[in-house]
């Protein structure tokens, strides 16, 4: 497996990922009878600021695994980064619809450590 393979992995693991949280906010959506917005349903507005918090992070970060890749990183590093990525966000999408703190916490320490370990190291390709 090559470092542009691994990345194509946590690839499409993100984005089934954004696909599952999309397909829970429409299935409140059409029970709730909600087109736009939340029509004040609780639940609905969990599920979409879920899906949202996904769409924020996972773009950002796969831009920056592929960039990281395609200038060197080694795929053991793509494994590091994209695998405690990929289960950051799933950990922190649990949390987050269950409302339980403890991986929601945990999801988001893993989110932001790999984020900014592909920050420096895409930092570090750019200047050396």
């Amino acid at each position: 497996m090559t470092s542009t393979q691994a990345v194509a992995l946590y690839a499409g693991l993100n984005i089934a990922l954004l696909v599952l949280l999309a397909i829970r906010v429409v299935g409140r959506r059409r029970s709730a009878q909600v087109s736009v917005g939340d029509g004040g349903d609780e639940d609905l507005a969990l599920r979409i600021r879920t899906h949202g918090n996904a769409a924020e992070y996972v773009p950002a970060f796969l831009v920056g695994l592929f960039l990281s890749a395609a200038l060197g990183c080694p795929v053991w590093g793509v494994h590091a980064l994209g695998g405690s990525f990929t289960l950051g966000r799933l950990l922190h999408a649990y949390g987050l619809s269950a409302t339980k703190m403890a991986p929601r916490a945990l999801g988001m320490l893993l989110t932001w450590i790999p984020m900014l370990g592909v920050a420096g190291l895409l930092i570090w390709q750019g200047a050396f």
